[in-house]
């Protein structure tokens, strides 16, 4: 049983309309009011046409079409709506100030605070408020301390539930998140308020995706440990460019810091970029928050540690193109590994994705093997990216449950995760059943180039 039966949102504009539709046409069990103050929006909202919906988003007409008039309303009744909700989020805009203190970087929250105010002095039942303007949770405690201090005797729980939407994608990211965060005081009260709010979406959104978090710090060290560990990755990479252009090799260099006590020898493998679910996103979660405090040195210094992965990613395809006397168009490239590491068959945000992408481009034929990871998921990591049709990525793409009938008659491989048998295998032989010359790109440092340069390969490897 849903505890909320009520739902207000202050706001009608790009977050809370979107939200709040797609809330209601998820749980047709709450009754969900969106009010606002501005009289032409609402009455967008209302209209018959629902061309004239004052957001346009793609798939938001059919999911406003679904619920409003059932469950969804759109009103300018502020404190009717206030009075009957037990949860009330607040969508009000937290425009760039363009005066004073921080003027274009901070967050104006005049209108954050006009709303707590109006809140405080209707209420007279206990509410659950819920931040979900465009900043996380700092806001929160600026709500708490007017709400606190009104004194009429209802009890307030104010959650955070910051949302990471995308224009043009927002009903897409509100039905299939990567997941919701909410924050609250560890309290008895805040703990409730929080299961209630996750409550809601666990009406659509699997519950591992619904995260709450008692203290900040909490979040923030699971981003910050993240966002450390792929800055060594990033810095050693970027390296890495540098020893391609001199006499230098990453290896002896990462060999030679690694052994700094201060430094250690962990995370300081040049590759061809992470992989993996957490660093990236982790990262850019962290960018988003700085820049919602108007930090945008750390939002930028931080931002760097993906950019700098990306290329990493696009420079070694593009190597491999140059390498091939400019052109892969119709020859073929194999591929030795397409999970983001090995002894896994994970392959979120694996370099092979995007290297793969890349060739593609070139009209590349490419051949895929790796000892875990099964073919479907393959074109599935390829058709998630949009960038061509399902139909251009089969053309393009083979996978092979044999290594070496996936690297016969190949023009060059490219090694993309670091399974330790393909160290293993007959180089010899493989040589043998290539075309010449034999072009190998070593995109982790695993294999002993010597040896197959004796055999006759054209080896490179990053960082050399």
């Amino acid at each position: 049983m849903s505890r909320v039966k009520n739902i207000c949102c202050i706001g009608a504009g790009y977050v809370g309309g979107p939200t709040m539709a797609v809330i209601a046409a998820k749980c047709p069990h709450i009754k969900v009011t969106i009010v606002d103050l501005n009289e032409a929006r609402i009455a967008a909202w209302n209209d018959e046409n629902l061309d004239n919906l004052p957001v346009y988003e793609p798939g938001l007409a059919d999911v406003v079409a679904q619920a409003r008039g059932r469950n969804l309303f759109f009103s300018t009744e502020v404190d009717k709506a206030i009075d009957e909700a037990e949860m009330i989020f607040i969508s009000v805009n937290t425009p760039t100030k363009t005066y004073g203190l921080g003027k274009g970087k901070a967050a104006d929250l005049k209108y954050i605070e006009l709303c707590a105010r109006q809140i405080a002095a209707v209420a007279k039942t206990d509410k659950i408020v819920v931040e979900k303007s465009t900043l996380p949770v700092r806001t929160a405690e600026a709500v708490r301390s007017i709400l606190d201090n009104t004194g009429n005797g209802v009890k307030f729980q104010i959650l955070s539930n910051p949302e990471f939407l995308a224009e043009g994608t927002a009903v897409e990211d509100l039905l299939s998140p990567d997941r919701v965060l909410i924050g609250g005081e560890t309290t008895e009260g805040g703990k409730e308020a929080m299961e209630a709010l996750a409550e809601v979406y666990a009406n659509w959104i699997p519950k591992e995706r619904i995260l709450t978090t008692n203290v900040w710090s909490s979040e923030l060290s699971k981003l910050t440990a993240n966002a450390f560990l792929a800055q060594r990755v990033s810095s050693i990479n970027a390296i890495s460019e540098l020893c391609e252009k001199t006499e230098a090799d990453v290896n002896e260099v990462a060999r030679a810091i690694g052994m700094d006590s201060r430094i250690g020898p962990k995370f300081l493998k040049a590759s061809v970029g992470f992989g993996g679910s957490c660093f990236q996103k982790d990262i850019l979660n962290l960018v988003y928050i700085a820049k919602s405090y108007g930090l945008d040195e750390v939002a930028d210094y931080w931002e760097q540690v993906c950019i700098m992965n990306d290329h990493q990613k696009r420079r070694f395809a593009a190597n491999i193109v140059k390498t091939l006397y400019n052109t892969v168009s119709g020859k073929k490239i194999a591929f030795l590994g397409w999970a983001f590491k090995k002894d896994t068959n994970d392959t979120r945000e694996s370099a092979a994705i995007y290297v793969a992408d890349d060739l593609l481009f070139e009209q590349a034929n490419i051949a895929v093997f790796d000892p875990k990871v099964e073919e479907p998921q393959v074109y599935s990591d390829l058709n998630y990216l949009n960038t061509r049709s399902k139909e251009e990525n089969a053309k393009g793409v083979s996978v092979y449950n044999d290594p070496y009938a996936a690297l016969e008659g190949a023009h060059a491989i490219a090694v993309l995760t670091e399974w330790d048998e393909f160290k293993e295998y007959d180089w010899q032989r493989i040589y043998d059943n290539m075309k010449k010359p034999a072009f190998v790109f070593d995109g982790r440092n695993l294999l002993n180039g010597d040896k197959l340069k004796e055999i006759g390969f054209v080896f490179q490897a990053i960082g050399k």
